[in-house]
């Protein structure tokens, strides 16, 4: 079974870091490009970066930029995302999905590109 597993939420202040881990398993993890998305409360999914499968691209969003990095390591199977100056805004259900390699990278932000979701892990930054 394809699985991804993530972890490393946690509540923390304004302006603190975090770093969020993504264990894959079931699957050839670098034939799949992986990406973060995260869930507000009351709010759509949104796409927050995505890493190709060698790691040489990634892509992140706009709010983000400058402030989370996305990293994978394909030796173990895992993705991350290290979150830093950390905004309440953040405050979210983080999630690691993974997508064919063969699909390229030029439409990574898309949720419905993705072929394997993992369970979320809550991001909570108090101001």
């Amino acid at each position: 079974d394809v699985q991804l597993q993530a972890s490393g939420g946690g509540l923390v202040q304004t302006g603190g870091s975090l770093r969020l881990s993504c264990a894959a398993s079931g699957f050839t993890f670098d034939d799949y490009s992986i990406g973060w998305f995260r869930r507000a409360p009351g709010k759509e999914r949104e796409f927050v970066a995505a890493i190709n499968w060698d790691g040489y691209n990634t892509y992140y969003e706009e709010s983000v930029k400058g402030r989370f990095t996305i990293s994978r390591d394909n030796a173990k199977s895992t993705l991350y995302l290290q979150m830093n100056i950390l905004k309440p805004e953040d405050t979210a259900v983080y999630y690691c999905a993974a997508r064919e390699k063969r699909r390229g990278f030029a439409d990574a932000s898309l949720a419905n590109t993705y072929l394997a979701w993992g369970q979320g892990t809550l991001v909570t930054v108090s101001s």
